[in-house]
């Protein structure tokens, strides 16, 4: 048997006005995930524990098996095992976002106004991120470039105590209350307001205006954590297995936990990612021995933060089409039998732009031995409709491999 995740960041929504009143999820045409739900296996999964923040990071943890009330140590330790930052235990790293404020006006005054500077490229942020580098660095802090608009900062026996606000909790609203706040908070609020003068002027952001673009005219410091300790997934569940993700954040839970890492050629992280390749690359590693693959797809969770509507329900489609159904084909023609989980690690609404904790509904279809459902579709009111529900997410995962209540 192999077993496959299909993970749309972000594609859990709400009804929305211009779709009808439907949830993009049930506004897209998604005919491989509907011919699943129908002979498949429907619920809601809770991915973000209880007093845990909406992130990312937790409800991909949770998703991947992992109790984050045993092994979560924050978000940015495991970008820096993707990048391949080796941390010493003294270490605290710094989720370090190139974000577009609003001009003019004391820094405290300004308005967040996009959490990603219009998806800035990746060649542009570097340029950038070594410019700041040798501008703020110290002894004890330095700057690691990312991808696009994520990007890591690293203090060396840095303190550790910490109230930080993601930007894209934060869209449309002053900064002035959401600064940092903790010890040396004073050293993060001088860099980020250095940031911003420094780069308001630097000759990239000045052509990206010309061209109609928001300007990366400011850092912004978030997402704190220390070295992370994840149990090895092939000891937890006696299974090989790979992680297929444009984004530092999921391919680190992959390194941590002692999964290979497959890098896909076009894999950019939101709506004009290279879908099809990576149910290629999930098929290559299925066929050269692995059990197990965890395809993570960000497009839906940036259309959320960006409220692009349409973008959204295609992006749905994209995963549909282009990931689903490119995968199911190819099983079935290699005779190999597969169970299937399709999920969203958390909501995004596109009406708050923003990540919430509600439950997510999960699809599970295995190839040799469908069911007769009742449902002809997949999406948040199907799945509720079931009365299947794990409040303790990181269950799902036992229940997905292993069977049983």
């Amino acid at each position: 048997m192999k077993y496959i995740v299909v993970l749309g960041d972000g594609m859990a929504d709400y009804p929305v006005k211009e779709l009808d009143n439907k949830t993009p999820l049930q506004y897209a045409k998604t005919p491989a995930m509907d011919y699943m739900a129908k002979h498949g296996l429907q619920g809601l999964v809770k991915t973000v524990p209880n007093g845990m923040p909406a992130g990312s990071d937790t409800a991909n943890m949770t998703v991947f098996g992992y109790d984050t009330a045993v092994y979560y140590s924050g978000r940015s330790p495991f970008e820096a095992a993707s990048m391949g930052i080796t941390m010493l235990d003294t270490d605290v790293t710094f989720r370090c976002n190139l974000v577009t404020v609003s001009e003019g006006g004391p820094y405290e005054e300004k308005i967040m106004l996009d959490h990603s500077s219009d998806e800035i490229t990746t060649d542009e942020a570097r340029v950038l991120i070594k410019d700041l580098s040798e501008y703020l660095e110290t002894e004890s802090i330095k700057f690691y470039p990312g991808i696009s608009y994520r990007h890591l900062i690293i203090w060396d026996k840095g303190p550790y105590s910490w109230t930080l606000t993601p930007p894209h909790d934060i869209l449309g609203q002053k900064v002035k209350d959401y600064m940092p706040k903790g010890i040396g908070s004073e050293i993060f609020d001088s860099m980020t307001k250095k940031s911003n003068k420094f780069l308001s002027n630097h000759d990239i952001n000045k052509k990206r205006v010309a061209r109609g673009l928001k300007p990366a005219n400011s850092i912004w410091i978030w997402g704190e954590g220390k070295k992370p300790l994840l149990s090895s997934f092939y000891k937890k569940y006696n299974l090989k297995g790979s992680v297929i993700s444009a984004v530092d954040l999921v391919k680190g839970i992959g390194m941590c936990a002692g999964m290979d890492v497959i890098e896909v050629e076009g894999a950019t992280g939101n709506i004009h990612t290279n879908f099809k390749g990576k149910a290629k690359a999930a098929l290559e590693e299925l066929k050269k021995g692995n059990d197990f693959v965890y395809v993570h797809i960000e497009a839906p969770d940036e259309c959320g933060h960006r409220c692009e509507i349409e973008n959204k329900y295609k992006a749905i489609e994209f995963i549909d089409n282009q990931i689903v159904q490119v995968i199911k084909d190819e099983m079935e023609k290699l005779g190999e039998d597969y169970k299937m989980i399709i999920l969203p690690d958390h909501p995004t609404p596109l009406s708050l732009r923003t990540h919430t904790s509600d439950p997510v509904p999960f699809l599970i279809y295995q190839s040799n031995d469908e069911k007769e459902s009742g449902s002809d579709t997949y999406n948040e009111f199907t799945a509720k409709e079931t009365g299947l529900y794990f409040p303790e997410g990181y269950k799902l995962m036992d229940y997905f491999i292993k069977g049983g209540k």
